[in-house]
C-alpha cells in the first residue's frame, strides 16, 4: 500500500472520523434546528430560545447489515382483539373523559397551568385506587415532606403509596422495574434528564427522550403511567408536539386560577372519545367533582335584573347552562370601550356592530362589558343571541325574564341561524326547572312536541328583542 493510500486508510478507521461530532442550535419551544444561534426562532417566532447542543453523527447501517434479522408482515385478521382492562379513578368525571377508566400499560399527559390543581388531583387518584396494588410517585419537583403535608391535607390514607424524589431518569426506571407497581405517576416530565443527552432538563431532546424510555418500560411491563406536564403562556404544553403523539391520553385541566373551578378536557384518546369533559371544584379538601354542574353555575343568579341572561353551551356532549352578564355605561371618552371576559372580544365587538346596524341601538356612545359567569369560557357562535339580547336589556334597563333561556347564532345581516345539538341544550333547561326557551325557527322545525317549556321559534334579532319585550 503507497504511503498516500495508507494515510487515508488510518484516517477513515480512526475513532475520531468514525463517530463525527458537531454542536447545533436547538429551539426550546418547539425543536426547530439551526447550524447557528438565532435571536428569534423561524418556526415558532419565539425569542432568545435556542440553547447548543451537541450532536454526534453515526454511519448508519444499510439493509443488508440488519443481523439478519426480518420483518415479515401478517395478516391483520390473524391477530384476536382483547378487550381493554380498565381501572376506575374514584372520580366519574374523570372515568368519563378517559372513557371508563385507566387503561393498563396506557400513558397519559396531564398538562395545566401551574396552581391549577394537577398534583392535588393526581394523589387524590392514587389514594382511590388502594387496594388494586402499589403506586410510585416519582417527583422532580417537591421533596416528600411537601408531598406528606399536602397528603395529610388531603385526608390519603393509602399506604400503598411509594414516594420516589429523583430526576435521573434511567434511575427512575430502574426503580418502576424492581417495584413493578400498577400505576407511575411522574410529576412532572421537564424536571426529569437523561444522562444519555447532553442538554439541559426540560429540552426538546430530554423531553423527547425521557418519554420514549418511560413509555418503552412501561407498555413492557404493562403499567399505566400518568405524566404531568407544564403548560406555555400560549396554553400549550411545553415541549415537542412529538410528546403528544407518543402518549396514548393527553389530558388539560382548564380554569381561571382565581376561581374554584375546574374543568378537565381530553384532547386525545386512543381509547375513548375527545368530546367528553369532567367538572371539578377546588376546595380545602382537595378536587370535589360536579354531578350537576349547570345548577351549580346558575344557583347564585339574583331573582331578575337586567342585563342578565342564561344561555346553553356545550362542552363537548355536555350541555352546560351559564350566565352572562352585560352592563353599558355611557363613555367619559371619545372612543367607547369594550371589555370581554369569557368570550371572544372581537365576536363581542361585531355583534355589538350588528345591534346598532340592524337594531337601532346607539351602543356608539356606551362602553360595553359583558361577562362570563364562574370564569368558564364561551367560544361557540350558539351564543350570540344570548350576548346582544343581554347587551340590549343592560342598554334599555329592560329585564330578561328569569325563567327563559336564549340560543342562536347571529350572522351579520342579523338573521338566527340554525345551531347544532339543540334538543340536548333544551332537555337541560327543562330539567332545571326553564318555563321559556328562545331557539332559531330552523331549529324547532326539528323538535318534538313533547316538551313541558314554551319554544319560541325566532328568524332574526328584531323579533328576538320584540318577544323578550325589549323593542
Amino acid at each position: 500500500m503507497c504511503p498516500q493510500c495508507e494515510f487515508f486508510y488510518a484516517k477513515e478507521t480512526s475513532p475520531m472520523y468514525m463517530a463525527k461530532s458537531k454542536t447545533v442550535f436547538v429551539c426550546n419551544e418547539c425543536g426547530y434546528e439551526s447550524s447557528k444561534w438565532l435571536g428569534k426562532c423561524p418556526a415558532c417566532n419565539s425569542w432568545n430560545s435556542f440553547y447548543e447542543q451537541k450532536v454526534v453523527e453515526t454511519k448508519s447501517k444499510g439493509i443488508s447489515q440488519s443481523d439478519g434479522k426480518i420483518a415479515t408482515p401478517q395478516a391483520l385478521n390473524s391477530y384476536e382483539a382483547k378487550e381493554t382492562i380498565r381501572t376506575h379513578t374514584g372520580f366519574n368525571e374523570l372515568d368519563r373523559v378517559l372513557g371508563g377508566g385507566l387503561v393498563k400499560g396506557s400513558l397519559v399527559l396531564l398538562g395545566g397551568e401551574p396552581g391549577i390543581g394537577k398534583s392535588t388531583l393526581i394523589l387524590q387518584i392514587c389514594d382511590k385506587i388502594k387496594g388494586d396494588g402499589k403506586v410510585l410517585y416519582v417527583s422532580g419537583e417537591e421533596s416528600a415532606e411537601q408531598i406528606k403535608l399536602r397528603a395529610d391535607r388531603l385526608g390519603i390514607s393509602n399506604e400503598d403509596i411509594l414516594f420516589l424524589g429523583e430526576t435521573n431518569i434511567e434511575l427512575v426506571n430502574q426503580a418502576i422495574i424492581n417495584v413493578n407497581p400498577k400505576l407511575v405517576i411522574i410529576d412532572s416530565i421537564q424536571t426529569m434528564y437523561s444522562e444519555e443527552i447532553t442538554a439541559a432538563a426540560g429540552s426538546v431532546s430530554q423531553v423527547r427522550e425521557i418519554t420514549s424510555q418511560v413509555m418503552r418500560v412501561c407498555k413492557s411491563k404493562g403499567i399505566t403511567t400518568i405524566i404531568i406536564g407544564h403548560v406555555t403562556k400560549e396554553g400549550n404544553i411545553a415541549g415537542p408536539r412529538v410528546l403528544e403523539h407518543m402518549v396514548d391520553t393527553v389530558l388539560y385541566l382548564e380554569g381561571e386560577r382565581y376561581f374554584s373551578y375546574r374543568i378537565l378536557r381530553g384532547v386525545k384518546n386512543r381509547f375513548g372519545s375527545t368530546n367528553e369533559i369532567g367538572m371539578f371544584e377546588m376546595k380545602d379538601k382537595g378536587m370535589c367533582e360536579i354531578d350537576n354542574p349547570s345548577d351549580i353555575l346558575i344557583s347564585e343568579r339574583e331573582d331578575n335584573p337586567s342585563g342578565s341572561c342564561i344561555i346553553a353551551t356545550m362542552e363537548g356532549t355536555r350541555p352546560l347552562l351559564v350566565e352572562l352578564q352585560a352592563l353599558t355605561s355611557q363613555t367619559i371618552f371619545g372612543y367607547p370601550r369594550r371589555t370581554a371576559n369569557g368570550i371572544d372580544y372581537n365576536r363581542l365587538t361585531l355583534l355589538i356592530a350588528v345591534l346598532e346596524k340592524k337594531a337601532g341601538l346607539m351602543l356608539n356612545s356606551q362602553d360595553v362589558y359583558l361577562n362570563v359567569v364562574s370564569g368558564l369560557k364561551v367560544n361557540e357562535p350558539a351564543a350570540d343571541l344570548g350576548i346582544m339580547m343581554v347587551t340590549a336589556s343592560s342598554f334599555k334597563n329592560i329585564p330578561i325574564p328569569k325563567d327563559m333561556i336564549i340560543l342562536g347564532e347571529v350572522g351579520l345581516t342579523g338573521e338566527v341561524r340554525r345551531i347544532n345539538m339543540i334538543e340536548k341544550r333544551v332537555k337541560e333547561a327543562e330539567k332545571l326547572g326553564f318555563k321559556t326557551c328562545l331557539i332559531p325557527e330552523s331549529n324547532k322545525k326539528d323538535l318534538k312536541d313533547n316538551y313541558k317549556l314554551d319554544i319560541i321559534g325566532i328568524k332574526d334579532v328584531n323579533e328576538a328583542m320584540k318577544k323578550i319585550g325589549l323593542k
